[in-house]
């Protein structure tokens, strides 16, 4: 039986239903669609490598940032969730010690020699950067690495929000682990694998939420005020409760703005190092308030209000968090929507200095004039480009559907599940 053949009649099979499943939903047309997905993706690796023994899917979802907008980086709290866009490889091992990974949507593949662990500045901002520095990583941690051919696909769309590069970091450590270490490391683990790899490699001074929000999945409260993560798993359904989180994508492009997601970190920590701290969480926040007056003529206004935010929203996921514990639904959309406005106010990021293009406040205030009192918006992940974050009332997700989809385009609304799991092997 020809491995196309074997993956066709394993996704036909109760394992791979149940598996789908429980990543995907239980919407019978949601779980056609991802089996002709993942069935698609394992013939296109017999296309392009061969029939080969071992193949395996992997999947690393995206992920949505609820609370705790760049707070991460200096060592802040944040409430996040794996969700149930994601991207999926089909794998296999190789005796070559290179990778070679074909990624829906390019021409060429990326080939990737793992003889050469070192950074190259040639690769910052690329793919290639984000495979070698994970597997490098992952061997300077004594874990086994190996060349390996793989198929990539992702519903995580770039540029998005929604985190495509951790998602994609995530995987690829993932890939390694599931080949070369009986799929053994640790979630937290796996997540600074992908961070390291993309401040080291890839040039982009991130924090952590990203990629831990999609290794470890679920719905998690993190608190990044430790050298370990401490992550805590919430239980809220959010669906239960008649809400349908969703994501609009407003347009503009995330890849051309490395400089402008930099200058947050830098400036947080430009107001800690003016106080003898290294991060916005070694200093306290009455300290830093008082000291305004002697900041004023060391660091940047601007750099004062996102230190002010950042305090601001750690106090925010507190009292987020609290209220989904306690199911109090309308607190939680209170917090929710005050987070946006101190990233709007504060925080900054809502556009690009000096462009004339300013989508996310428009969609923004779109979204409040629509679900002011019964719903929750604001803007969602890194900023500047992308998307908002928005919590519907279930009878309301075809009314605002229709409407935002109407200024921003058709498909710019996507409704969310939040997913259980982080990174899966599934083996057949």
């Amino acid at each position: 039986m020809s491995l196309n053949t074997k993956a066709a009649a394993f996704l036909a099979t109760d394992a791979a239903r149940a598996s789908l499943t429980r990543l995907y939903g239980h919407n019978e047309a949601v779980l056609a669609r991802q089996t002709e997905r993942y069935n698609a993706l394992a013939q296109r690796h017999v296309e392009l490598f061969g029939e080969k023994d071992g193949m395996r899917f992997v999947s690393a979802p995206g992920r949505t940032e609820v609370a705790g907008n760049h707070t991460d980086h200096n060592h802040g709290r944040v409430l996040a969730a794996a969700v149930n866009l994601d991207t999926v490889a089909a794998v296999t091992p190789n005796d070559k010690s290179i990778v070679t990974l074909y990624s829906e949507g390019y021409d060429k593949p990326f080939v990737v020699d793992l003889n050469d662990l070192e950074p190259k500045k040639s690769e910052y901002e690329t793919t290639d950067g984000l495979i070698r520095g994970v597997a490098a990583r992952m061997k300077e941690l004594g874990y086994v690495i190996g060349g390996f051919d793989a198929v990539v696909c992702s519903t995580v769309f770039k540029g998005s929000g929604l985190s495509s590069s951790a998602a994609f970091e995530v995987l690829i450590c993932a890939v390694i682990d599931s080949l070369y270490n009986g799929f053994v490391v640790d979630a937290k683990k796996r997540a600074q694998i992908g961070q390291y790899a993309e401040n080291v490699f890839f040039g982009k001074p991130c924090g952590l939420m990203d990629q831990m929000a999609s290794s470890v999945g679920g719905l998690v409260a993190i608190d990044f005020g430790k050298d370990d993560p401490v992550v805590t798993a919430m239980k809220f359904d959010f669906e239960a409760a008649g809400y349908v989180p969703a994501v609009v994508s407003v347009g503009g492009e995330h890849g051309n703005l490395t400089a402008d997601y930099a200058a947050i970190p830098a400036e947080m920590k430009s107001v800690a190092e003016a106080l003898g701290g290294k991060v916005l969480a070694d200093i306290d926040p009455k300290v830093m308030e008082e000291a305004i007056p002697q900041l004023k003529n060391k660091v940047k206004d601007r750099a004062i209000l996102r230190a002010l935010h950042f305090y601001d929203e750690n106090e925010r996921v507190d009292k987020l968090v609290a209220a989904l514990e306690d199911g109090d639904i309308t607190t939680f959309f209170e917090m929710l929507i005050a987070s946006g406005e101190s990233s709007w106010k504060l925080l900054q990021n809502l556009y690009v200095a000096g462009s004339d293009n300013e989508e996310m406040p428009l969609a923004l205030e779109l979204s409040r004039r629509m679900l002011e009192g019964c719903g929750a918006w604001r803007i969602h992940g890194g900023g500047f480009a992308g998307t908002i974050l928005v919590f519907l009332p279930k009878d309301m997700v075809a009314e605002y559907t229709e409407r935002m989809n109407a200024v921003f385009g058709e498909g710019a609304v996507t409704p969310l599940m939040i997913r259980a799991d982080g990174a899966v092997q599934i083996l057949y």
